[in-house]
């Protein structure tokens, strides 16, 4: 009899280690995905860890918009903050019936951003930006509504010249999508906060080598060209 409660701690205590070695790993797991969804805002998701998508149309049906700049734009890579007053896209909404989807995102060409009147947090410090390839938007209808910006490879580099000569290229191994907050107005607007952009930076003294990311703010009202008595829209 005095042996027996022994032998049940024990036969307990190994049942119980197969439960809390699985309940560890369970919070590795959980863990590791939360350090991905923090670290990694452009990594792949399991399809299933997505909602499914709601229909979206877009309109007016083919016609011609202008994006442009409202306020200022601001790249920052490292400490390094990059700011620009003038910045300019057109594109042009799909032609029925491709302007809708009833499973998710209209999606269409965009001309490549042009960014002017650029200065830097460097004094002494110069910076212009150059694009270039196919550029994509993508529009979804939700609460809210999104714009996905598609960055071809190596579409958008910036370059610093003067104390510090640096060259931020972003996108640069493959396309990269940056989401902004689309809001239907008289302008529409697409607005993005603190949008994480894989970039490579290379130069010497100054430059934010050490950087893979730049967080990209921006505000811009989007303007129906084709009629500017109309508005272009995201609706479900």
């Amino acid at each position: 009899m005095t042996h027996r409660p022994a032998r049940s701690r024990a036969a307990h205590s190994r049942a119980r280690r197969p439960r809390a070695l699985l309940a560890a790993g369970t919070g590795i797991l959980a863990t590791a995905s939360l350090s991905l969804a923090l670290t990694g805002s452009a990594t792949a998701q399991p399809t299933g860890a997505r909602p499914a998508a709601g229909s979206t149309t877009v309109t007016p049906a083919g016609h011609a918009y202008a994006a442009d700049l409202s306020g200022k734009a601001t790249f920052k890579a490292g400490s390094v903050t990059v700011t620009c007053t003038v910045s300019h896209a057109a594109g042009q909404v799909p032609d029925a019936p491709d302007n809708t989807n009833a499973a998710g995102p209209v999606s269409s060409t965009l001309s490549a951003p042009t960014y002017s009147s650029c200065t830097t947090s460097m004094p002494g410090v110069s910076a212009s930006i150059q694009t270039s390839g196919d550029w994509g938007v993508s529009m979804q209808h939700g609460a809210p509504s999104t714009a996905g910006l598609t960055i071809p490879t190596g579409g958008f580099v910036l370059k610093t010249s003067g104390l510090a000569s640096c060259t931020v290229t972003a996108a640069p191994t493959a396309a990269a999508t940056v989401n902004g907050a689309w809001t239907n107005g008289a302008p529409s607007s697409l607005v993005f906060t603190n949008a994480s952009v894989p970039v490579k930076v290379v130069g010497g003294f100054g430059c934010p080598t050490s950087a893979t990311t730049s967080l990209f703010n921006a505000t811009y009202k989007v303007a129906d060209t084709t009629d500017p008595a109309s508005q272009i829209t995201v609706t479900e």
